[in-house]
């Protein structure tokens, strides 16, 4: 979500070399049947990401593969990246990239005219496969992990009215002050989705305070908000001693953490097989732990990623 909106300034960070990570002619080509050959993970540059690019790395080394990541600001410069074959793989966000290939291939108004996310991960990923594959390109499994828009009380308000759901807290029926994006009265799985969906009295115009930012949820701590707009996988929620209520009535999309490949580059099915097997343990608490390692207590990515792995007995 973060990384479709982040600027355009190209920002590399490279586990090989100096040379232009997106050269023509370069060798990103695994060899046929797996078990070799060269890779180049690629993605979005910040913690959750970074983290998704080292785990798919060390698996693919694992396997036998020489692997170079190459991490840049925004989907628009890595997407075609990924078409054209100067990288092979990447972490996507489910519902976000298949609204991502709706609007390109569908024009520029689908996604919002003619969605095809929903909050189901299987009916996401069965309706996205077909646009991939007209952009040479392969959505591989999801993972049961998400990476969505959540809404957070404090423990104490939480507790104080018997809170689990956004349900619940419609139930209150009180009027509710909102921290979240500016943009948030505009989009609708912020302010129109809380209203439209559960029903909340939202009081205009929310705090902008930012998404899962220090802000919101000082906000929320101090009492300034009775809610704010976090992140599924946001690990520092106990620090402001925050819960996050449980999205019961599905008004988010299913941004379900998933890999996906180059079809020429990367479509060996050995490759598929080696990164399917994280989807099948990864959790959407557990890229919250992860998080939490890197972001709150300053752990590198490389080391978080292969501590998980080898503890999941994946390398």
């Amino acid at each position: 979500m973060l990384a479709a909106t982040a600027g355009l300034a190209l920002t590399l960070t490279a586990c090989g070399g100096d040379d232009d990570p997106f050269e023509e002619g370069g060798d990103s080509t695994a060899t046929e049947g797996g078990g070799g050959g060269d890779l180049t993970v690629g993605g979005a540059n910040f913690t959750e990401m970074l983290i998704m690019q080292e785990m798919y790395a060390a698996l693919l080394e694992n396997a036998g593969y020489t692997v170079d990541i190459q991490s840049v600001d925004a989907r628009e410069i890595y997407e075609p990246a990924l078409e054209s074959g100067e990288i092979d793989v990447v972490p996507e966000y489910l519902a976000t990239f298949a609204e991502y290939l709706n609007g390109a291939i569908n024009g520029p108004d689908a996604p919002s005219n003619a969605p095809i996310a929903t909050s189901d991960a299987q009916e996401t990923v069965d309706a996205a496969r077909p646009l991939a594959e007209q952009r040479g390109l392969t959505i591989l499994d999801p993972a049961e992990a998400a990476s969505q828009n959540a809404f957070a009380v404090t423990n104490e308000f939480a507790e104080q009215n018997n809170l689990t759901t956004l349900s619940d807290l419609a139930a209150l029926g009180q009027p509710i002050t909102l921290a979240a994006v500016e943009e948030c009265p505009d989009r609708p799985f912020c302010e129109p989705g809380l209203e439209s969906v559960y029903g909340l009295d939202i009081v205009d115009p929310p705090l902008a305070t930012g998404f899962s930012t220090s802000e919101t949820k000082q906000a929320v701590q101090r009492g300034d908000a009775q809610l704010g707009l976090v992140g599924t996988t946001d690990g520092t929620l106990e620090q402001f001693d925050l819960v996050a209520l449980e999205d019961d009535q599905g008004l988010q999309a299913a941004d379900n953490l998933v890999p996906v490949v180059n079809t020429e580059s990367a479509g060996d099915p050995a490759i598929a097989e080696v990164l399917n097997e994280l989807a099948g343990v990864l959790t959407t608490d557990d890229l919250a732990m992860l998080n939490a390692q890197v972001d709150a207590e300053r752990q590198q990515a490389p080391d978080v990623a292969r501590a998980y792995l080898e503890d999941k007995g994946l390398l």
